[in-house]
């Protein structure tokens, strides 16, 4: 495999795709070696079809707003590849939505997907819409009008999209209503439902878990225990929630929670109510987190910055994708932080991975440790078909125990002759041969 030249010839067809790009590159470096110990994967033309996605649906979506006034979004669904189960992947609504970004979440979902062990390809979706400061009519009315370009795409057993940034359970339920009407069929067309209709149990904060069972698994392999130690989280949506609340049940102190406006200091830990008033915070339609340094008088407040520059054992970031730079990560380094394990995708640059790997922190992307909530998408599925709900403990346990599952395959993959386990690598092989292999399976189609 000639890496550049892949690159080059992937980047005269998609320019300006930086995400997508980046991520193209990251799963080449690692399997290069897999791939050219397996010549019938270069026979098959496996990487040319596995870095093009199968479709892409684009769309426009007029929708009225209180005012009466009309407005017009883009929507996309990237169906990227289906060769070990339906298209699988969360819908996103937010201005910085575009074709690069979901080619690049779609990319990496195929990975993700494989590694739980669950039947689900790789897909992702969204629009440039943004949730936020819109009332319920106008949201309502925006998923219905998005719907009705989705549909005709989307199946329990082809394409069963979920949430994302913007995408909730009211969401959700919004665009499930539109799906019933324009079938007249009830299924599990959706995951991330509410409790009431079809929803699993602890789905939310499920991709928040996944990430501490995996921090857990990795400090493990270093004889090193969770409890006790100090942990940075930036964001404060889902994945930032779920995080602190299994962080502070296994006896971790989370020490910080970030928003586009600064990040929260909080020597004390962020805890119980604490936890509760930044869910209250967000779910106000607020995007910031200030506030919280004037509801709690001894945490800090820190406007325009990141929360890597904190003294902390553990490092979670939970925010956005390109969030922890090579400066970030040399103050991890210097601090004394010993394991940093991504809850969003691809928040860390390329630069700030070779600086922890090259000191040897544990480290692991988001497509093997943030796949928890994609999992319990997968359980949900499950139970939809089986037309039952597991109780909140049944479904913790088969996290954890799919979390454990995922990090001894990257392990077994990402184990160094020195003994360092390098755990992007880990999982992008173990990912691509379980893909690439389907493939092979069900030949040129």
């Amino acid at each position: 495999m000639d890496i550049d030249k892949l690159m080059q010839v992937l980047e005269n067809r998609n320019p300006g795709e930086r995400e997508y790009l980046q991520a193209v590159h990251e799963v080449l470096v690692s399997i290069v070696g897999v791939y050219n110990e397996n010549p019938h994967f270069q026979t098959a033309g496996i990487i040319e079809r596995l870095i093009e996605p199968d479709r892409i649906l684009t769309f426009k979506i007029p929708w009225m707003d209180d005012e009466g006034v009309v407005h017009t979004n883009r929507g996309f669904r990237v169906q990227f590849n289906n060769a070990i189960g339906p298209y699988k992947g969360g819908l996103r609504f937010h201005p910085s939505v575009n074709q690069s970004i979901l080619k690049f979440l779609g990319f990496e979902q195929i990975f993700k997907n494989a590694l739980t062990t669950l039947p689900m390809g790789g897909g992702k979706g969204g629009s440039d819409f943004q949730p936020k400061g819109k009332s319920n009519t106008e949201i309502m009315r925006f998923c219905q009008a998005f719907m009705l370009e989705l549909w005709k795409i989307i199946g329990p057993e082809i394409d069963v999209p979920a949430g994302d940034i913007g995408v909730g359970t009211r969401e959700i339920g919004y665009l499930f209503g539109m799906y019933k009407k324009l079938t007249n069929e009830f299924t599990g067309i959706l995951t991330g439902k509410g409790l009431d209709w079809g929803g699993s149990l602890i789905r939310p904060e499920a991709t928040g878990f996944g990430v501490v069972y995996f921090t857990k698994e990795m400090l493990n392999t270093r004889k090193e225990k969770i409890e006790g130690k100090r942990v940075a989280v930036s964001g404060f949506g889902n994945v930032a929630w779920g995080a602190a609340t299994k962080l502070n049940q296994l006896g971790a102190k989370v020490v910080t929670l970030s928003g586009p406006d600064g990040y929260i200091y909080d020597e004390e830990g962020v805890s119980n109510e604490k936890i509760d008033f930044m869910l209250e915070l967000r779910t106000s339609n607020e995007d910031i987190v200030e506030p919280y340094a004037h509801e709690f008088k001894n945490a800090q407040f820190i406007p325009d910055k990141h929360p890597w520059e904190v003294k902390c054992d553990i490092a979670i970031p939970c925010a956005t994708e390109n969030e922890l730079d090579i400066d970030d990560a040399n103050k991890l380094v210097k601090n004394g932080c010993i394991c940093v394990c991504e809850g969003a995708n691809m928040p860390c640059t390329p630069e700030a991975v070779e600086v922890l790997q090259n000191n040897r922190l544990l480290y692991c992307p988001g497509k093997a440790a943030n796949a928890g909530g994609v999992a319990t998408s997968g359980l949900e599925m499950t139970q939809n078909a089986m037309k039952l709900r597991w109780p909140k403990n049944e479904v913790d346990h088969r996290l954890h125990q799919i979390m454990e599952s995922i990090h001894e395959v990257c392990r077994h993959h990402g184990q160094l002759p020195d003994g360092y386990i390098d755990y992007m690598r880990g999982a992008n092989i173990a990912g691509f041969l379980k893909v690439a292999n389907a493939m092979i399976n069900q030949g040129v189609v």
